[in-house]
């Protein structure tokens, strides 16, 4: 039997579903509307459809092409410009034959509707046009059509009043028509079976019936009708089969799909192909998740759908919405009842998205944020693409390949063709699979690449430097969370970019203005393993005293921490005729990012280790390489701040103290540099609270040594770049010529009492809170190298800083009297709260 399936609706009451799709192609659970109505008549044997398409109509061309995977002959008409519901069809006449009635059924509606007996009807009562007729509770939205005993059109009303509601069946949209009447209809011309056609056949007494159906019918109009079809769908109200595998309590699964086992789901629940359930997540029903949805740990999904691709993060929350295609909602974020997200937009951590807002594709909610009302068209929302640690996002999900290559192409747009460009990754296969996607982008401009495999960070940038490349790229997984990665970006110096370089790659990429050279001016890859490690450990070598080193004979106890520093500083610690018990030195992938807690006890097994085998001391690099963590031969961990304070101590006893000397420390360290600059006659000079302001402000020549107070450090001896390898190297070298223990330096140094906390602010209103404070503070304000910094008293002092990718504001503070410290955090925490109030 034949079919005609009108699917050229746009679903402007979709909107933001049906941005990027027509109406027909919105998925409810397993399948897209249109899927199921294909369904619905391969069931009953109308294998003949012809869908006539208008709006986006290669979407469903390229989805159901000629049929034969749904077990139908699929044919289209196409129309150039609108032609109405009959004129649609008689556009379409060619495509079946005059011989037999044909079904006529909307492709945006859902419905179990027996069309065998539809047409069975039709035939028995030789009607010209036979209208499929339901009850509903409220038919003010649908044309109510009066029938007789017999079932032959009395009436029509279109969309009454409940004034002139004398009926509640209501017109489906489903028809079956003899081909004759097909001659009323005037062709290329817009023309309506509702207001055009049936009124005509009325009026000519041809044999207009109404078939009342039973079974289940959804108009999939608007949004909340789309939530109402997916859920009776997923509840059995409607007879398309099951969505899925059954496997129990409601919850029915396609292939692929895991849950862990301490999540809890409610049903009825849809779980596509490749869904992933993580540990403690809790879904209540009915919820659709469709292919390959990440739904992280503690997350909370209620009543709500979420399309394709989607990563919902740790511990965020859906009541009741609806989440579009590659979306992707970070840590805590919320959104509730009736909110929807069109495709590839990103809300920020601890973001709200409140009730009934919908937002348009492609748009980016800061983290932190609290939208209200619903952001519609624009520029595309991502008008940034750096933060602090370079390019950041979820692996797959913000980073993609795709992504990557356009990246690498817009950064050689920024540089003069036939430049090279170093390369590197950590171990971890995110980290390969986008510098591979990386490296192929840059010849594209006319770039060469330097491939240097996996190195630690201080290798490549100090390759870089001394190499002559005109900049560098490393990738690596966040050491803070393991589904992020950090695409760093490096400068001809080996520092990371300034802003104005970053703005011109973020100009290029998102103009995509990017270069495309000529077939010969093509840049080459090329595999460099080994040389950079051979030129970093040639110039680590040649700044020390080797021979002093050597004679000290020490005795260590080295966390490698599963990363490619264990390819570099076993070879140069046998050198130095260092003795050394090696932990973790085996690299593994899987390690490149641990959480806190993991961390913590690796720290405390270096710190029994060390004591236990009476090591001189004991540290752990970190899996970049730029920063180390100590701790004494008793066993003592040390803070990121005592250790920084006995390597000054230390550089300032060796230095030449005929010269001009002078610390540099971020702005967040105690006065404690301060007393030990002051005793050697040297000077200190603050910075902002980040690696690249140290890297900066070694371009003073007077600068000995730069000091972050978290475990990174820069030595001009070897190189003027953040290092936590060489440091350690130094650092023997110190002890060694000055015939000291690294136990009797931290005893020298003067006592200092700090307290440090974050407070939340959203983004709105950090920028009038920090406009309050330096107003009410203006008297007492230090400083400004970052945030405010309050001066209380000679060694006491608050410093509030609104952190550039957070919103939140970190406070330190300093006091000379133990306890102080957090009393002021109490204290300026409290009045943070009661300014963004």
């Amino acid at each position: 039997m034949q079919a005609v399936v009108m699917a050229g609706g746009e679903g402007s009451r979709l909107r933001p579903l049906t941005i990027n799709r027509p109406k027909p192609m919105v998925p409810i659970a397993n399948r897209y509307v249109m899927g199921h109505i294909v369904e619905l008549l391969k069931r009953h044997n109308f294998t003949d459809v012809v869908a006539t398409l208008q709006y986006r109509s290669d979407d469903i061309q390229h989805y159901f092409r000629d049929g034969s995977n749904f077990g139908v002959n699929m044919n289209y008409s196409v129309e150039i410009q609108p032609l109405g519901t009959a004129g649609s069809v008689k556009f379409a006449e060619k495509y079946f034959s005059r011989d037999e009635p044909f079904l006529i059924i909307s492709g945006d509606a859902l419905t179990d509707f027996d069309l065998t007996k539809v047409m069975d009807f039709h035939k028995r009562i030789g009607a010209a046009v036979t209208i499929t007729l339901y009850r509903v509770p409220n038919p003010l939205e649908y044309g109510v059509i009066i029938v007789n005993g017999q079932g032959r059109i009395e009436r029509f009303l279109e969309k009454p009043s409940w004034g002139e509601v004398i009926s509640d069946t209501v017109n489906t949209g489903i028809y079956v028509i003899s081909p004759e009447v097909l001659d009323y209809i005037d062709p290329d011309k817009p023309f309506d079976f509702s207001k055009d056609l049936f009124p005509i056949l009325m009026e000519k007494g041809a044999p207009l019936y109404g078939y009342i159906a039973d079974g289940y019918w959804c108009d999939v109009g608007n949004i909340a009708e789309y939530m109402r079809a997916t859920g009776d769908l997923l509840s059995g109200k409607v007879n398309l089969g099951e969505t899925g595998r059954h496997i129990g309590g409601g919850i029915y699964v396609e292939d692929d799909v895991e849950i862990a086992p301490d999540a809890q789901l409610f049903g009825p629940v849809f779980l596509g192909h490749g869904v992933r359930i993580k540990g403690g997540v809790v879904i209540h029903g009915p919820t659709a998740l469709r292919q390959h949805v990440i739904i992280d740990n503690r997350a909370h999904v209620d009543r709500s759908i979420i399309w394709r691709n989607t990563y919902i993060g740790e511990g965020a929350e859906l009541r009741g919405a609806i989440i579009g295609r590659n979306c992707s909602l970070k840590s805590r974020a919320v959104v509730f009842e009736g909110a929807v997200l069109g495709d590839d937009c990103t809300v920020g951590a601890d973001s709200v998205i409140h009730p009934n807002v919908k937002i348009w594709p492609q748009k980016q909610v800061e983290a932190g944020a609290t939208v209200k009302s619903s952001l519609v068209w624009g520029a595309q929302a991502r008008r940034s693409l750096f933060g602090r640690f370079g390019v950041t996002g979820l692996v797959n999900v913000d980073l993609t390949p795709e992504f990557a290559a356009r990246l690498s192409t817009a950064f050689g747009a920024t540089l003069p063709k036939g430049s090279v460009v170093t390369i590197n990754r950590d171990v971890h296969r995110a980290s390969r699979m986008l510098k591979r996607a990386m490296v192929s982008g840059l010849p594209s401009a006319g770039v060469t690449v330097q491939d240097l495999e996996n190195v630690p960070i201080p290798v490549a940038r100090y390759f870089t430097a001394v190499s002559g490349a005109a900049g560098g790229m490393h990738v690596r997984l966040s050491p803070y969370d393991q589904r992020t990665v950090d695409i760093r970006f490096f400068d001809k110096d080996g520092l990371n970019l300034g802003k104005s370089k970053e703005r011109s790659i973020e100009n290029i990429f998102f103009r995509e203005d990017y270069r495309r050279v000529a077939f010969d001016e093509l840049g080459l890859i090329e595999e460099i393993e080994g040389e950079a490690e051979r030129r970093y450990t040639e110039g680590f070598l040649n700044a020390l005293n080797c021979n002093a080193i050597q004679k000290a004979h020490f005795h260590l106890v080295v966390d490698y921490a599963n990363a490619p520093s264990s390819l570099i500083l076993p070879s140069i610690f046998n050198k130095l005729g260092c003795t050394v018990v090696a932990l973790n030195e085996r690299t593994d992938e899987s390690k490149m990012s641990v959480v806190q807690e993991v961390f913590q006890r690796g720290i405390d097994q270096l710190a029994s280790i060390t004591s236990a085998v009476k090591a001189d001391f004991g540290l752990r690099i970190d899996v970049g390489g730029e920063r180390v963590w100590f701790v004494d031969r008793y066993g003592n961990k040390l803070s990121g701040t005592l250790l920084a304070a006995a390597f000054a101590e230390l550089a300032l006893r060796a230095s030449d103290k005929s010269k001009p000397r002078t610390l540099a420390v971020m702005v967040n360290q105690p006065s404690l540099f301060d007393e030990i600059a002051a005793r050697h006659g040297a000077q200190v000079r603050r910075t902002k609270i980040e690696p690249q302001a140290l890297m900066e402000a070694m371009s003073d020549p007077n600068v000995i040594l730069a000091l972050s107070g978290a475990g990174e450090f820069i030595d001009p001896s070897f190189h003027r770049l953040v290092d936590g390898m060489f440091p350690v190297a130094k650092m023997l070298e110190f002890l060694a010529t000055q015939n000291v223990t690294l136990a009797d330096v931290i005893k020298t140094l003067p006592p200092y009492y700090m307290a440090t906390r974050q407070v939340s602010c959203p983004w709105e209103q950090k920028g009038m809170v920090m406009r309050l404070l330096n107003e009410q503070y203006k008297d007492h304000i230090k400083d400004q190298v970052d945030g405010l910094k309050i001066s209380l008293g000679e060694r006491d002092w608050v410093l509030i800083v609104p952190e550039s990718d957070e919103p939140v504001f970190s406070v330190y503070a300093e006091s000379s009297e133990p306890g102080s410290a957090d009393f002021l955090i109490d204290r300026y925490t409290r009045v943070i709260e009661g300014l963004r109030a």
